[in-house]
């Protein structure tokens, strides 16, 4: 069953690790097209040999079988996130304004590579660059230091992070546009996922209660729950 879920938790989305993020991406990305999955489960693998030979601190003919392989799953999986992210950026800021009456709410992909693109072939070549040359750096510090392992997806108000700028309102308003530009996506891509919103109405004033109820009301089929009676 294709549902999109949205929990108080979601908040952690906004002020939590950025694995958090990274883990959002990726299994939104499964839900739209699930044969990504056998690339996140890849390039899992391959960061975590790597580490392993890091750690027992392995010469750099035998790490670079590794590094091509890693160069090669990681340019893909980058690609494949800045592409959902270019995907889902207009529903994004067309949701939060509705929700909010701002349009000042943005996304943006940070990459452990200078120049990150949709060209697969460009991120590997950069990846490669960047683990050859960090050779010595990652011996010393024991792990992997490039790949989308490291990456981030950026949530941003007014250009300002929001993990660090926005209030408590504004970054429930934020998590929650984000799940809901996910189910309007997946609408626009001919799938009928379900929505859950979970608690949802308590951390929203009277305006935002309003703009989200017309949304919901766009849905095929939605499950919403409530803490008090008369939301």
């Amino acid at each position: 069953v294709q549902a999109i879920y949205f929990s108080p938790e979601d908040l952690d989305l906004v002020r939590g690790d950025s694995s958090l993020r990274r883990r959002f991406l990726d299994e939104f990305a499964i839900l739209k097209s699930p044969k990504i999955a056998a690339l996140t489960s890849d390039y899992e693998k391959a960061v975590k040999q790597r580490n392993k030979l890091i750690k027992s601190r392995a010469n750099r003919e035998s790490l670079q079988p590794w590094n091509e392989q890693l160069s090669k799953i990681g340019g893909a999986l980058i690609t494949t996130r800045i592409s959902l992210i270019n995907e889902i950026q207009p529903f994004f800021v067309d949701t939060y304004q509705d929700i909010s009456g701002s349009s000042s709410a943005k996304l943006a992909y940070k990459s452990s590579i200078s120049e990150p693109t949709t060209n697969s072939e460009a991120n590997t070549e950069q990846l490669l660059t960047a683990l050859s040359n960090s050779y010595q750096q990652e011996i010393e510090r024991g792990f992997t230091l490039f790949g989308p392992h490291r990456d981030d997806l950026l949530l941003k108000l007014e250009d300002q992070p929001v993990k660090t700028y926005a209030s408590h309102g504004e970054s429930w308003s934020i998590a929650l546009s984000l799940k809901l530009a996910m189910y309007q996506l997946l609408v626009n891509d001919g799938l009928k996922p379900i929505l859950i919103l979970d608690d949802v109405f308590s951390e929203l004033d009277e305006e935002r209660r309003a703009h989200l109820i017309e949304l919901a009301k766009r849905a095929e089929q939605t499950l919403i729950t409530v803490a008090v009676e008369s939301d």
